[in-house]
Formats: C-alpha cells, structure tokens, sequence
C-alpha cells in the first residue's frame, strides 16, 4: 500500500498507472505535476489524481513513490529540479523507453541519492496519449522491465515491482544497457518505419489517393505512426546508436528481399514469408495462457 504517489506527466502511462493503483486498493492520495496546468485539472477532474501539486517540495512531503512519466528528452531537468527536495524514504522510478540515457541523467542530478532511483519501462503504449486515453487496465498481463542499479536497495526494488504488479503487470529484469539493445530492436525500429512510411506517402503528389484506398493491411501496419512524436523524437534520438544497428540490419534485409523481387525469384520469396509467418505464430502463441 502506498500512502502517497507522484506523478510528474499525467498522460497515458502515467495516468494507467495512477488509475491501476486506485483500481487494486493500492494507493492512499495521487498527486499530480507537469508542464502546462491544463492536463493536470483535466487529470484531477477525471479522478486520476487526486490534487495537483504547487512544486516539488509540495509534492515530495512524505511521498512513498514518485513516476517520472514525461518523454526521455525531459528527464534530466526534471530530475535536477526534484533532488534537492527528495528525502531518504521516497523512491523514484520512471517509465521511459530508453534507460542508459535516463540512467546518466539520474547519476548527474541525484549524486549520492542514485539509490532511491529505480529505472523501469511499462512495455504498454497505445496509438493514442494525453490524461483522457488512461485506463485503469493498461498494464494488466503487460510486461514492464525494471533496470535495477547496483545502488538500489531490495526494498526500493521491491517497492517498484510490487506497485506495478497491483496494476496487473508482469514484471521482469534487464541491465539498463541489454534493454536499449533489446528494444531498439523490438519497439523503436517498428516506430522508426511506420512513422517513415506513412511521411513517404503524405509527401507524394498523389497522397489523398493512396490514403484514400489504404485499408486494413496499411491501417495494421502504420497503426504506431499515431503515436506521440515529442515522445518518439526523444526516444530515437537517445537510443540513436543501437536504433542505427538495427536499421542498418533492417536495410540490408531489404535489400535482400529487393534482389529476390527483381530476379523474379518466387521460390526465394516465398522461403521468406514462410519463415517470418512461422516465427510470428510461434511468437504469438507464445503470448497465450497456459491451456489456451
């Protein structure tokens, strides 16, 4: 039970998780801060937080918990401006997409406080983001990675994983460096190419007519390119060295599914999609529960 929870970026991530905790009976008083006042009386008003907060000071007095739920870019202000008014038995945690970035900014700002830093990212986006896309069930059976820090004690470990798992959430473990490559390759290269391709077809002459016979496949496909791009823009920027890799792979495969395109080679291009039609199924499967 959390007497107190911070949230600093009321929106989809931050919001589902305040909401998953007041669904679950887990938390005691919601207090929210951003930005702009707007989306923190609009978050008040939905009854995801409970008041908002005048300052970090105001904000921090006897709070169990704090999520950072604002893009990566703005994490280290962020964290500079919450320090000197954090106290030993408060832990802070984030929800960014990128951690060895996030991770440098927090060692910067919080010096010899890193410990109550607890890195983690809720691998549970949507298309769509601000206060009112929050649901209280997000993060049920969703995975969120934990980057533990070998400042951080079992107990603000525990704390963190523990508040996820009252909002449904399966939790799980990776060094702050294996999560960036990991998810360079899983989530930002799939965002980089839908955003890409859906800005290749906005560009050309004949633009309202490909969209206007575009149908479920592309709708499917580019689903992500409705994401926020403030957040996205963040993320790719931070994780540009490892999200390069795995572009540099992707363009490679592209050009090996181009040579069996124009020789014509139909065996060759049916080997493929057999094998990517496999490997997705077995992934999909995979996501079942037991007996289903």
């Amino acid at each position: 039970m959390l007497n107190k929870l911070v949230v600093c970026g009321v929106g989809l991530i931050g919001g589902s998780f305040a909401l998953g905790l007041k669904a679950a009976g887990a938390v005691g008083e919601v207090v929210g801060l951003g930005r702009t006042p707007a989306p923190l009386h609009e978050a008040q008003r939905l009854g995801v937080i409970d008041r908002v907060a005048i300052d970090w000071a105001d904000a921090l007095r006897s709070a169990d918990l704090v999520l950072l739920a604002m893009p990566v870019g703005q994490m280290a202000p962020v964290l500079a401006a919450l320090a000197p008014h954090l106290s030993p038995a408060t832990i802070v945690t984030d929800g960014g997409s990128t951690k060895s970035d996030v991770v440098a900014a927090a060692r910067a700002a919080l010096g010899g406080k890193i410990g109550q830093f607890v890195p983690g990212h809720p691998i549970a986006g949507a298309e769509k983001s601000g206060v009112a896309a929050a649901q209280s069930d997000l993060y049920v059976d969703k995975r969120v990675v934990l980057t533990p820090l070998e400042e951080n004690s079992a107990a603000g470990v525990a704390r963190v994983q523990s508040a996820w798992e009252a909002c449904g959430a399966k939790v799980s473990q990776l060094a702050p460096e294996d999560h960036d490559r990991v998810f360079a390759a899983v989530s930002h290269l799939p965002h980089l190419l839908a955003f890409a391709l859906v800005h290749d077809f906005a560009q050309r002459h004949n633009s309202d007519q490909l969209f206007g016979f575009a149908a479920g496949g592309f709708r499917d496909f580019t689903r992500i390119a409705s994401s926020h791009p403030e957040m996205w823009r963040d993320i790719c920027v931070a994780n540009r060295h490892a999200l390069l890799l795995e572009l540099d792979a992707y363009m490679v495969e592209l050009m090996r599914t181009r040579v069996l395109l124009a020789g014509g080679d139909a065996d060759g291009l049916e080997a493929m999609f057999n094998t990517a039609r496999q490997r997705r199924d077995a992934w999909l499967e995979s996501l079942l529960p037991p007996g289903e």
